[in-house]
């Protein structure tokens, strides 16, 4: 007589749990067969006021109590690593305790392209026991689930590539411009709407924020960019500058060109709002 081993028992309670779950929330479970392991076990297609939405998530679940660590639950990425950060359909990884009977979950897709922007790819997805998935923070999850995938679409999919590479979140109003240096260097410029001020991400400053004004950009024979590049400057030194310069940070000529330019292209974003 064959043997069910009791780690599928365990694995398949867990794939249940979820299920059950958003379905009771009208949201659509298909399972994907489990004859290969190719790292998904179900998909996900949110639904809103009792219709269908085109968001569609991959789920990878694991059930026991052998996914737990000192930081919550960990689900081992193995081979996995190139689909579930690069694929199509964003991947969620979500463990099943059966002590506690709870779900908890984490954006693997996420956690995998945020560090390997950083220059390396973790071995293993971290769960918080905070993530709880329940009746009650369902809502939240498929609010957050839903925002991530439509980061993949049009501009808010290369806000989303931006921000991943950069380690921060665009607003959707914010005015975001890029620029690649002769040095293969990666600036980000960054403007929210009534702020007085942008912010400068330089991939060779460790993508540090550095807020910044027109005011505070020098370029040689600056005077001719108009009122108010430069200003903070004498104008003795902003005619004898060899560089050009914002704030304390050295720039070459076309990268600060293409700063007066974004400037220029943001200026109604700051009118009207004063320096602090």
């Amino acid at each position: 007589m064959t043997t069910i081993p009791s780690g599928r028992r365990i694995e398949q309670a867990a794939v249940n749990a979820l299920r059950t779950l958003l379905q009771r929330h009208d949201h659509v479970v298909e399972e994907i067969s489990g004859q290969n392991d190719y790292g998904e076990d179900l998909f996900v297609t949110f639904a809103e006021a009792g219709r269908v939405t085109n968001d569609v998530i991959k789920v990878q679940v694991k059930g026991g109590a052998s996914w737990r660590r000192s930081y919550g639950y960990g689900v081992p990425v193995r081979q996995h690593a190139e689909t579930w950060a690069n694929g199509n359909v964003p991947v969620f990884c979500v463990v099943f305790d059966p002590d506690t009977e709870r779900l908890y979950w984490a954006n693997a897709t996420e956690q995998l392209r945020v560090k390997g922007h950083e220059g390396s790819r973790p071995r293993t997805i971290r769960l918080s026991d905070t993530k709880v998935l329940d009746d009650t923070s369902l809502a939240g999850f498929v609010d957050e689930a839903r925002a991530y995938v439509g980061g993949y679409r049009g501009r808010n999919a290369v806000l989303a590539h931006l921000g991943e590479m950069a380690g921060v979140s665009f607003g959707r109003s914010d005015r975001v411009l890029h620029w690649v240096n002769d040095c293969d260097e990666q600036l980000i410029f960054w403007q929210r709407p009534g702020e007085p001020y942008a912010t400068l991400l330089h991939s060779d400053l460790d993508w540090d924020p550095v807020r910044i004004t027109p005011a505070r950009l020098l370029i040689p024979g600056g005077s001719s960019l108009g009122p108010g590049f430069g200003s903070d400057f004498p104008e003795e030194l902003r005619r004898i500058a060899p560089v050009p310069l914002i704030g304390g940070i050295i720039l070459n000529m076309p990268e600060a060109l293409w700063l007066a330019s974004c400037f220029s292209a943001t200026e109604w974003a700051r009118r009207g709002v004063e320096v602090g």
